[in-house]
């Protein structure tokens, strides 16, 4: 088939450190290769794929300090008109950006959706495209939108031999991922501190979380079980969570999946995460770590880490996060897309203007 990733450009594919919806669009991306699919990638230029790349913007916005992201994607996606006819799918990363364009293109085209839906301005919009065909990562990210155009929901997948399983439990808990209010990093200061285990946080802070940093966490670090590690990249997240006793991921949230969770199964690694959003769908509570729904239990689960079994956390990853499983479902969603038929896109009623005098 040839297909088309469009990427979001505020990080390069994969990712030089944080990046979830990026890291994902590079494993599809080079495992649809792998299977000598004609991918082309739109994504910014200092990424590095097997694919065709058409790059975007020189380098990620956010190395970049590009003041305006929009304008960018923008850019991005009249360049994406120019080739749409090249493909047989088009598939969208980018948010609901594209939804103008795509109604009025009779391109074959699906949008995974990537982040949270529990915003109220999202309902007008979503409504009145109801003709876009949505993929969803967790059926738990639906829940505020059950009346989008569903077509299916696609777990994330790793590469499986991305991280190297690791039998032997570490002496540490790990917190990994962003310091922001929804991320709690303040629950996993506290679970640590009371259970007298130490706590290393691998964790970038954005400009809009800077003060959350600087009043409400950065006194908190100041204990000698806490370590502040920052920002790190893929290749020493292996070490950092593979070397941990148990992931800590005490969000605060509706969380649309969670890949770190995934990212500490391949590790052998169980995770102790509360009970919101994705967490049911992801972890098996009990085998892949422990799902709680306070700090007290939180606190309690980490005496009873070591009940659990690395190897079999190991298993759950291969069976149900893999990068071929991932492939496999997309697939199957192009396939069906295709055998539609390239759609009629419906054109917006017109509307009286009302002038204003």
């Amino acid at each position: 088939m040839k297909i088309a990733q469009v990427s979001p450009l505020y990080e390069s594919v994969p990712p030089k450190c944080y990046g979830g919806t990026e890291r994902v669009v590079s494993y599809l991306t080079e495992e649809l290769v792998r299977r000598g699919h004609d991918v082309t990638l739109f994504a910014s230029g200092d990424s590095q794929t097997g694919a065709r790349l058409v790059a975007c913007a020189p380098e990620a916005l956010r190395l970049a300090g590009c003041r305006d992201p929009l304008a960018m994607h923008l850019c991005m996606l009249e360049e994406v008109a120019r080739h749409v006819e090249e493909f047989d799918v088009v598939h969208f990363h980018v948010d609901y950006l594209h939804f103008p364009l795509s109604r009025r293109s009779n391109v074959t085209q699906l949008t995974t959706l990537h982040g949270r839906l529990d915003i109220p301005e999202l309902q007008p919009l979503f409504r009145e495209y109801r003709d876009m065909p949505l993929v969803s990562i967790s059926d738990a990210q639906r829940h505020p939108l059950p009346f989008a155009n569903w077509i299916g929901t696609v777990y994330h997948g790793l590469p499986r031999e991305l991280y190297r399983f690791r039998p032997q439990p570490g002496t540490y808990l790990a917190f990994l991922g962003r310091i922001s209010p929804e991320k709690r990093p303040d629950r996993a200061i506290i679970i640590a501190r009371r259970a007298g285990i130490p706590l290393k946080i691998a964790a970038k802070v954005d400009k809009a979380d800077q003060d959350y940093f600087e009043q409400i966490i950065r006194p908190l670090l100041d204990h000698p079980l806490v370590e502040f590690v920052g920002e790190i990249n893929d290749r020493e997240k292996e070490e950092f969570l593979g070397g941990a006793l148990a992931l800590l991921f005490p969000i605060d949230w509706p969380e649309p999946f969670g890949l770190v969770m995934i990212e500490a199964m391949a590790c052998g690694t169980p995770v102790i995460a509360f009970r919101n959003g994705s967490v049911p769908e992801v972890m098996v509570d009990g085998v892949t770590g422990y799902i709680v729904d306070d700090l007290e239990t939180a606190i309690r689960r980490v005496g009873e880490i070591d009940r659990l079994d690395r190897t079999r956390c190991r298993r759950v990853f291969e069976e149900r996060f893999s990068t071929p499983a991932m492939a496999d479902a997309y697939l199957r969603l192009y396939r069906q897309l295709c055998e539609l038929g390239r759609p009629t896109r419906p054109q917006p009623s017109p509307q009286t203007i009302q002038r204003v005098a």
